[in-house]
């Protein structure tokens, strides 16, 4: 028996330190994913806390059968859907790009100023243009290019087909190319 299935097995009998070491690998990608959503460091901070107690809490629902990180991603998106539609708002520009504690990126743009300001400039305007997006091509656009999640994976987590996510994140990509040239940040061959 696998360590994951052995923990599933030991956390569905309530061994709280099971559930711990079952998701602690995939407690940073769920806050990543929850801020990309919301772009608030205290609202993924309580989606994400939301999230675990849902895995807890339904565990019991779990098919063996299933890919784990499937259905956990699948709880992780509905209810940042979920939260988003309670705050009566839609999800919020990504201001600042990423949330440096969260995703690791740390490098020479902090040194330099000059980089910093440009960096800044370029993640606020792709920020704005994801936040452009409708729903459905947002959704897939950041599981895919910025979660990196493949085609099948983002069809089980949002329960469709893979065509209609290769169709969603097609037509999301052309929208946002449009969107980036409109803001003159960028040329035809930088985008």
């Amino acid at each position: 028996m696998s360590e994951e299935k052995e923990l599933i097995r030991m956390a569905r009998m309530g061994d709280v330190c099971a559930f711990e070491r079952l998701v602690s690998g995939y407690e940073k990608k769920v806050y990543n994913t929850a801020y990309r959503f919301f772009d608030n460091v205290e609202d993924a901070k309580d989606v994400t806390q939301e999230i675990i107690i849902k895995i807890f809490t339904s565990l019991k629902h779990f098919r063996e059968g299933s890919s784990f990180s499937t259905w956990l991603y699948r709880i992780a998106v509905n209810t940042c859907i979920d939260f988003s539609r309670k705050k009566k708002e839609d999800f919020l520009p990504l201001q600042e790009g990423f949330d440096e504690n969260a995703s690791g990126i740390i490098g020479e743009y902090f040194f330099q100023p000059e980089a910093a300001a440009e960096s800044k400039e370029l993640k606020k305007a792709l920020g704005d243009a994801i936040q452009a997006l409708p729903e459905d091509q947002r959704i897939c656009v950041v599981l895919r290019d910025i979660q990196g999640f493949s085609y099948m994976e983002i069809g089980n987590i949002l329960n469709c087909s893979q065509g209609t996510v290769k169709s969603r994140i097609s037509r999301g990509r052309r929208t946002l190319r449009e969107l980036l040239l409109k803001m003159e940040l960028f040329n035809e061959k930088n985008v």
